[in-house]
């Protein structure tokens, strides 16, 4: 009697152990119930897909948590607290100047003026330790006042705003009481030093906290020593000159600064006209087209002079007629290739987008914010350095500060967002291995897998479970966790021969791509973030600091191997709309993310944060 109960026993172990193996994700050795009772798995040849089904399967399928981009945030402005001056100790000198400063820093401590708490602590620390006046007297504002008042509110032409800096003077001092008065000079005196320190902070780092505007933005933010200023703002003779010696000399933020220039005055003597091209479709060498008399305007205002000296014969003999000869052909084709477009010489939207895309109010908005996030990249970029400009979709390499390689890059798109970001590079792989980011496998590959698990088994990928490689149709799909799938290295690997490492958050890198054909397109915002090389060999052997044959070399190995490189530099994985050319000619680019807008509501948002205080 007891045989039957052994084996309703026995049944109920199996059973217990099938649902326990089903529910597992599955290895590449099957696990049979006798290598559970030895403790131990032995290599068995894999079954046919159509034998296995994993537990996951007899539920209902539950919806997949996708893996979330990061996103833009609202901006929130640095908080201010009350600039804190220690009262006097008493009794006051009666006498002198240690009276008048004495008077001076009571009525410091009775007024409520507000800042940022880094400018704040240095208000308080210059006051603090018997900080002479700077721009106000016992009875009137000094001369020297006037003058900084005045510099600031030329703000604008280093691309900061002017609101933020502006100081109300106060009115009717001569009728005010002793006492009265002494508080309004004493409050202007402690608003225009905390300006003073604002201004010098701004220039410096910039208006924003970048990491504040998106999760897309990643910097570190500088740190100013402010402490030193009111000392050296009392000892200048100009305050006007000091406060502009404090802008960033860079060559690239001098050329942006020019530029700003240049478009303010053509818009206050109004002499910018928009060129205005009604192009549809395209026109292609040798057709006709009434508007390619406004696409020649359009080369004649926006290509460089060069071009225009090259091609001047051209231009002199052109009368406006629609047929588009050879001669208006090559000065198209040499018009798109510096504005980085492929030079066909077929006049499409792209073109066309080049020439009326920008008025001069939109260029000196992609300016302004140029020059803001210019000051949270290093005041030098350094001797050697690559630079990768999201929105031109172009990557150069810098040597002894001289752009000596440029090429096309493929970035993220705009669902894929590529970061603002620094680095340095560190390591060239050759022959690489694709680890697929886990937002991919869960997004793209979870549900095709779902339908098919042994989808990535036909692609030749690999998949690991807790480090040990399996095969995919035998995973449980259903629970993604501590799966990890790779792409072997071969012809169709989606980093192509080499990737260029610089470790970073984000696991953004160079590489090269079997998709080829995307560097023949003008917007080249198509990838899952990182940064495709158009001439990924260039590239290696420049931060290699060797030869494109060197390299040839170790790819033709077939070995996946990583190489240090010589020497760690640094790499921008930027984002200007704006931004000078090795010429020093700034060109202007679509905000394919929308950052501009986003560094736009920001400013608004600190500006009103700031405000005017009386």
């Amino acid at each position: 009697m007891q045989k039957p109960s052994l084996n309703r026993a026995l049944i109920a172990v199996l059973l217990t152990t099938s649902t326990v193996v089903a529910a597992l994700p599955q290895t590449a050795s099957a696990t049979t119930l006798m290598d559970l009772l030895r403790g131990r798995s032995e290599e068995r040849r894999q079954p046919a897909p159509a034998e296995i089904i994993p537990q996951a399967q007899l539920r209902d399928p539950e919806p997949i948590q996708k893996v979330a981009a990061p996103r833009y945030y609202a901006y929130k402005a640095e908080n201010k607290r009350a600039i804190s001056i220690k009262a006097p100790d008493m009794p006051i000198p009666v006498f002198g100047e240690d009276h008048a400063l004495a008077v001076a820093h009571l009525a410091m401590s009775q007024v409520k003026v507000e800042a940022t708490p880094d400018v704040a602590q240095a208000v308080e620390n210059y006051y603090n330790n018997k900080g002479a006046l700077i721009w106000a007297s016992d009875t009137a504002l000094t001369d020297k006042a006037k003058s900084a008042v005045a510099a600031l509110a030329t703000a604008d032409t280093a691309g900061l705003e002017p609101a933020d800096y502006a100081v109300k003077v106060p009115d009717g001092l001569d009728t005010m009481p002793e006492d009265a008065r002494r508080q309004a000079l004493m409050a202007f005196e402690l608003n225009l030093s905390a300006k003073i320190l604002t201004y010098v902070q701004d220039t410096v780092r910039g208006r924003l906290d970048p990491n504040r505007i998106s999760g897309y933005h990643d910097f570190k933010r500088k740190t100013v020593n402010l402490d030193p200023v009111l000392d050296l703002v009392r000892s200048s003779p100009d305050i006007a000159a000091y406060l502009h010696g404090r802008d960033p000399a860079s060559p690239q933020f001098q050329a942006l600064k020019a530029e700003l220039a240049k478009l303010v005055a053509e818009a206050n003597q109004q002499q910018s006209k928009p060129v205005k091209i009604d192009l549809k479709g395209v026109l292609k060498p040798g057709g006709s087209n009434p508007e390619l008399a406004n696409i020649v305007e359009g080369i004649k205002t926006y290509g460089s002079d060069a071009l225009k000296t090259e091609h001047a014969l051209t231009l002199t003999d052109y009368t406006g007629t629609p047929d588009y000869t050879p001669e208006l052909v090559a000065l198209v084709e040499s018009y798109q290739k510096e504005r980085g477009l492929k030079p066909d010489g077929v006049i499409g939207q792209a073109t066309v987008r080049t020439m009326v895309g920008h008025s001069n109010a939109e260029k000196i908005e992609k300016l302004v914010v140029a020059m803001e996030q210019l000051r949270w990249l290093p005041a030098d970029l350094g001797p050697r350095y690559v630079f990768i400009n999201q929105p031109a979709f172009e990557a150069y390499y810098f040597n002894d500060r001289q752009q000596q390689i440029a090429m096309k890059v493929v970035v993220g798109a705009p669902q894929h967002q590529t970061f603002f970001f620094q680095n340095m590079i560190q390591t060239v792989e050759f022959n690489p291995y694709w680890g697929v980011p886990r937002s991919i496998i869960v997004n793209e590959m979870l549900p095709k897998l779902r339908q098919d698990p042994s989808y990535l088994d036909r692609l030749g990928y690999e998949v690991s479970y807790k480090g040990r490689k399996v095969a995919s149709s035998q995973v449980d799909w259903y629970t993604t966790s501590d799966v990890d799938v790779r792409q072997p290295p071969s012809s169709d690997n989606a980093l192509g021969d080499l990737k260029i490492l610089f470790p970073n958050a984000h696991a953004i890198y160079m590489h090269d791509t079997p998709a080829k054909s995307f560097f023949k397109r003008d917007m080249r915002a198509l990838s899952h973030g990182c940064v495709r090389l158009a001439e990924p060999r260039v590239m290696a052997a420049a931060v290699m600091g060797t030869t494109v044959e060197d390299i040839d070399a170790q790819i033709a190995s077939g070995q996946n191997r990583a190489v240090q490189v010589p020497q760690k530099f640094p790499v921008y994985v930027a984002y200007f709309t704006a931004w000078p050319d090795k010429d020093g000619v700034v060109r202007y680019y679509d905000d394919v993310y929308g950052r501009d807008e986003a560094t736009r509501k920001a400013f608004d948002v600190t500006s009103t944060s700031r405000g005017v205080q009386s």
